[in-house]
């Protein structure tokens, strides 16, 4: 069986064919691209395997693309503003933009705008999940990064704005980029910011692990998936590889040049905007201000490759590619929705009722012999946030297009209960409600 393939994915800010160009890592052979507009810094991003998502450039919308129809835009979906960062989370439910200062929060299933969080006092720079899609955080040019639990801010109440987890405010300039490693909600995740530090936290205490002293502004941080070292892109066009497992261990260090010139990737002539690392931790690429994407060796610091573009790098990475986008004839498994310009729970009751069910997935925990479902993980089902998902063994159950489905079930009695059934969805247990008691 042939390995999976690792792409680059690539977008600059004039390019005047194509919006996204997609090349083979390892060959360097270049695969059909997107076409349709500009996508901006930190706007570029992959959505179940199944479409890719780009920000248009200094406009109030976001490019759809299938996967595998490269020449043709699925849809747009429209923001109050332009779209200054953007991402979707791992498990493709849910899709992230910053507008301004406030973070708008879409679920796929169903195209609904379920959140508005507005606690940045400055323009969004950058979004990311953690890779078990429980987390997400947000950086700004307030110098502010913060971690917000995604369970509870589907909990909260349309008129209240949910408190994030960690506020973490040591940077003192505007932050630039950030990244998560893995380990879900134990990840540590990395901050750049143009103060001229690189810091690593902790997302589950909030705590600051390391902080790194350079003598340039950091525009582009990531982690290899070892997390092994951190790599920091600066405003002068160098790379900086820094040992996570130096001894003797200092949270807080500076980057000597002179003494670690060893660990220098040199070669752009502008600011670094991006940076990632292929799987194997052997290969950095990166994207930057001189209009140029470079791969390099880690081992030996030497530029494999050099790809030239029409303008300045907004977005460079590189993904295991999903089966659609290397098969032309592919289909998604489920169509995209029209996606909401209103908050949901403001609009009026037809337009409420013209979106259909809602799903809700999340955490479940087995209690005493029935599955039950927490109020983080099951959202909207019920006053007090609990729900009931059926044992397949009580239940009839057949196969859906998206999962699987029982036969019709009630949870609870009298005025409070519920008429619905259960639903399983990416390996995860949910209740679909279309009816109530009375």
């Amino acid at each position: 069986m042939a390995a999976p393939m690792e792409v680059a994915l690539v977008s600059d800010a004039a390019g005047p064919l194509c919006n996204c160009s997609v090349w083979e890592l390892h060959s360097g052979s270049a695969l059909p691209g997107y076409r349709g507009g500009n996508t901006g810094p930190r706007g570029l991003a992959l959505l179940g395997g199944e479409h890719l998502l780009g920000a248009q450039l200094g406009k109030s919308y976001i490019n759809v693309w299938e996967l595998q129809r490269k020449d043709q835009l699925q849809q747009k979906i429209i923001c109050p503003g332009p779209v200054t960062c953007l991402t979707a989370s791992p498990n493709g439910l849910y899709i992230l933009a910053g507008v301004a200062e406030s973070i708008y929060l879409w679920e796929v299933s169903n195209g609904n705008l379920l959140a508005i969080l507005n606690r940045h006092y400055q323009d969004l720079t950058c979004l990311c999940f953690t890779d078990d899609s429980s987390h997400f955080l947000s950086g700004a040019k307030d110098c502010l990064a913060l971690v917000w639990n995604l369970y509870s801010v589907l909990q909260a109440e349309p008129s209240q704005i949910p408190d994030p987890r960690h506020v973490w405010s040591r940077h003192s300039l505007p932050i630039t980029d950030m990244c998560c490693g893995f380990g879900g909600p134990l990840a540590r995740a990395a901050t750049a910011s143009l103060d001229q530090t690189a810091k690593l936290w902790e997302v589950s205490s909030g705590e600051l692990l390391l902080s790194v002293l350079f003598d340039v502004g950091i525009m582009a941080v990531t982690l290899d998936l070892s997390e092994y070292h951190m790599f920091c892109g600066g405003m002068d066009g160098s790379i900086f590889q820094v040992d996570l497992c130096a001894w003797p261990v200092q949270r807080d260090r500076t980057f000597q040049t002179e003494r670690e010139n060893g660990k220098i990737f040199k070669g752009h002539r502008n600011q670094v905007t991006c940076l990632s690392v292929s799987t194997d931790g052997s290969l950095l690429l990166s994207g930057s201000h001189d209009e140029t994407v470079r791969l390099w060796d880690i081992q030996s610091k030497q530029c494999l490759k050099t790809m030239n573009h029409k303008g300045p790098v907004t977005n460079a990475f590189i993904v295991l590619a999903p089966a659609n986008m290397l098969n032309p004839d592919g289909k998604p498994s489920v169509p995209l929705p029209k996606f909401s310009k209103h908050l949901y729970g403001t609009e009026s009751t037809d337009e409420q009722g013209s979106e259909g069910v809602t799903l809700r997935l999340g955490l479940h925990q087995q209690v005493m012999g029935r599955r039950k479902a927490l109020g983080e993980g099951l959202h909207g089902v019920r006053g007090d946030g609990v729900g009931f998902s059926p044992q397949p063994d009580c239940c009839e159950w057949a196969a859906a297009p998206w999962g699987l489905v029982s036969s019709p079930c009630a949870v609870g009695e009298g005025p409070g209960a519920l008429l619905g059934c259960g639903v399983m969805f990416s390996g995860q247990w949910g209740f679909l409600q279309w009816a109530q008691g009375w």
